[in-house]
């Protein structure tokens, strides 16, 4: 019987891989989550009539007879009434969730705490820390039966503050923070919490970080390989496919080119 994953942010980045990596594995049903219908569209066209092409993005073949089958939910974390109303109305037959990737997240500008956008800073608490805890408390009701698995996407950088992090190395201190007393509360339901905290990756979140400026987003990966999407994926998939009595209580991940939130060998 195939599990099922719920996959937050999925329209780019760790969520749609981790969408098409799940799918490329075989036995699971995804639900997809994101504010962009056309997009959330095309990836459920492409997963249910298109495993090839999953399979070729991930290197690994399908390993089921079964097809996976794909549910879009369009809605922004950010709206509780919506996360609450969209995750409360879920078609019987997709109540049955194992595993909840909390991946919807984003940086907003660069600055100077005093030269910082208020605006900037509510949007990223409302997404990374509010939107994950919205999402998680609608479905945990779903993970009592399963015993399933929340895995939290949090940040090397909720690890060490570094300048011009302020408010968005806050938002993924309490990913982790959050993380850990989910684990503690959670214990006695049976359901794990994995929380992974990526380095460097070469995704959408520079171009969204500097609102468009794709020449500023690139400098940040120049003299250096970034990690992908891919690889994060793979190691979210890693956590997801343990035995029922492992748990990874969370996993630092960075390219071999960068040490921690703040340290960089970009060579000469």
């Amino acid at each position: 019987m195939s599990k099922i994953v719920l996959i937050t942010g999925a329209t780019s980045g760790f969520g749609e891989a981790c969408a098409r990596k799940f799918a490329a594995a075989g036995n699971y049903n995804i639900i997809i989550t994101g504010r962009r219908k056309e997009r959330l569209d095309a990836l459920k066209k492409e997963l249910e009539g298109g495993t090839a092409e999953a399979s070729a993005r991930t290197g690994k073949s399908q390993r089921t007879a079964e097809p996976t089958k794909v549910l879009p939910l369009v809605f922004d974390v950010q709206d509780k009434d919506a996360v609450f109303s969209t995750i409360g109305q879920l078609p019987e037959a997709w109540k049955k969730i194992d595993i909840l990737i909390n991946n919807a997240g984003l940086a907003l500008g660069r600055d100077y705490f005093d030269e910082a956008s208020l605006d900037d800073w509510e949007t990223m608490i409302d997404t990374n820390v509010k939107g994950l805890l919205y999402v998680s408390k609608a479905v945990v009701p779903y993970l009592i039966g399963q015993k399933g698995h929340i895995i939290n996407l949090g940040s090397v950088a909720g690890k060490e503050v570094y300048e011009k992090g302020n408010v968005y190395c806050a938002s993924k201190f309490a990913v982790d923070a959050i993380s850990k007393s989910m684990r503690i509360d959670l214990l006695r339901l049976g359901i794990k919490v994995t929380a992974i905290h990526p380095g460097a990756a070469d995704t959408e979140f520079s171009q969204v970080r500097f609102k468009g400026d794709e020449e500023k987003a690139q400098q940040i990966y120049e003299g250096y390989k970034p990690l992908s999407a891919e690889d994060v994926a793979d190691a979210i998939y890693y956590c997801a496919s343990l035995p029922p009595h492992v748990c990874i209580n969370e996993i630092n991940i960075t390219c071999t080119a960068q040490a921690n939130a703040i340290y960089f060998y970009k060579g000469k």
